[in-house]
């Protein structure tokens, strides 16, 4: 049986997993305010920072940093998405970011579980590569992480 944590939440071992299996997280609504604060700090690019400047680029118009809808997601999937036993692990992975994060955009992150693979030399372990869209309200994809995590495999007579 998987175990619970704080608050009440599920966690799973990597053998509480199914191919296929979906997660869906608890929403963040995105404003101008939040994307210039993460932009000064870690993107400061003109059309994070001002969206007069951000007009006539190909984002038109202010735009969240690609890292900060990757922080956002993280987030959304730490706090309500993937209720994994020992964290979000990851080992590797591929990010895009198919159209533009904007200021009001409510962000919401769907997970499936694509492939399962217990480890041959650490039993204790093994990987789960899951695929997490992050979409707009609007059902947009904004975001699409296809992630290798690392999970626990459940302790023997667990």
């Amino acid at each position: 049986m998987a175990s619970t944590q704080e608050g009440g939440r599920r966690e799973l071992f990597l053998d509480d997993l199914s191919v296929g299996q979906k997660f869906i997280s608890d929403t963040h609504t995105l404003d101008a305010a939040q994307i210039i604060a993460f932009a000064r700090e870690f993107d400061p690019q003109a059309f994070h920072l001002d969206d007069a400047a951000a007009k006539d680029t190909l984002f038109e118009g202010l735009a969240a940093s690609g890292w900060h809808t990757a922080a956002l997601t993280m987030k959304l999937n730490v706090q309500s998405g993937l209720p994994f036993k020992g964290g979000i692990v990851g080992a590797g992975g591929d990010i895009r970011w198919p159209r533009p994060t904007h200021p009001g955009d409510v962000l919401q992150v769907e997970s499936e579980v694509l492939e399962i693979i217990p480890s041959r030399t650490r039993p204790d372990r093994g990987i789960a590569t899951v695929r997490s869209e992050t979409r707009n309200q609007k059902g947009d994809v904004l975001q699409v992480l296809i992630a290798k995590l690392v999970l626990p495999r459940r302790p023997a007579g667990g």
